[in-house]
């Protein structure tokens, strides 16, 4: 039996178990398992990757903790400097990045061809980082949001200029606000301030509609959830793991 899985805190909100537990039904894939693995620690992954784990998952908070416990980064995800996929070969651990690739294709599924805005991400840790290099990688100038001064906007800055928004038709939540069970959460942004010219995109996506899109499309705002970039990563990872020779 190869036992693949997801490392993280808390894991009550994934999908990926069931996801992978279906992948493997319909596409007949004989013994294998996918499961979750809800460590409080860092620390923990030191133990974990001595079980006989053919492959794991990378999420909040450990996309960038984990890193220095791998003994090889993909040269992708050592420029993004956040990890969401281990390779394991040989009792080697190798970091890799397939939110790039599910972020990118769902992005461009959801904007239209002639998209030409500037974009705000909210929020500064892991997850941010794969989806800002996306937008540089397409061109699509973007801002920093966070709670914290030293970025280029703090929440407290926008709800006092709410007319800032006006520069910005993009808005990425790369936050876990508003991830089941905190359903009512949201991040602190002028959401009167947004109209039909604004496209939000929300990593969540257990609800399938959060508090975050709910507000948006209030104001006739254009919103999606990150189902399809999950998939679209999910699918990125099976292919890492299944690889012959690390690469």
């Amino acid at each position: 039996m190869k036992t693949y899985g997801l490392i993280g805190y808390p894991l009550e909100h994934s999908f990926s178990g069931k996801y992978f537990a279906e992948k493997f039904e319909k596409e007949n894939i004989q013994n294998c398992e996918y499961q979750l693995f809800p460590i409080e620690n860092i620390q923990e992954f030191v133990n974990l990757k001595k079980q006989n784990i053919a492959g794991l998952n990378v999420t909040i908070p450990y996309k960038e903790q984990v890193i220095p416990y791998l003994d090889e980064l993909d040269e992708h995800a050592n420029a993004i400097g956040a990890v969401n996929v281990i390779q394991i070969k040989n009792g080697k651990t190798k970091g890799y990045n397939s939110d790039y690739y599910g972020f990118k294709d769902s992005l461009l599924d959801f904007l239209p061809k002639d998209f030409n805005s500037k974009a705000l991400v909210l929020g500064t840790g892991g997850a941010s980082k794969a989806i800002k290099q996306v937008l540089v990688d397409l061109s699509i100038s973007f801002n920093i949001v966070s709670r914290k001064d030293g970025f280029d906007f703090t929440y407290a800055e926008l709800n006092e200029r709410p007319a800032i928004l006006d520069d910005f038709h993009l808005i990425i939540n790369t936050t876990p606000l508003g991830t089941y069970p905190n359903v009512e959460e949201k991040p602190d942004i002028p959401y009167r301030a947004l109209n039909n010219n604004h496209y939000l995109y929300d990593l969540v996506y257990n609800p399938s509609e959060t508090a975050f899109m709910k507000a948006g499309q209030n104001q006739g705002a254009k919103t999606t959830n990150g189902l399809e970039m999950l998939i679209g990563q999910a699918e990125k990872s099976w292919e890492i793991w299944n690889r012959s020779e690390p690469q």
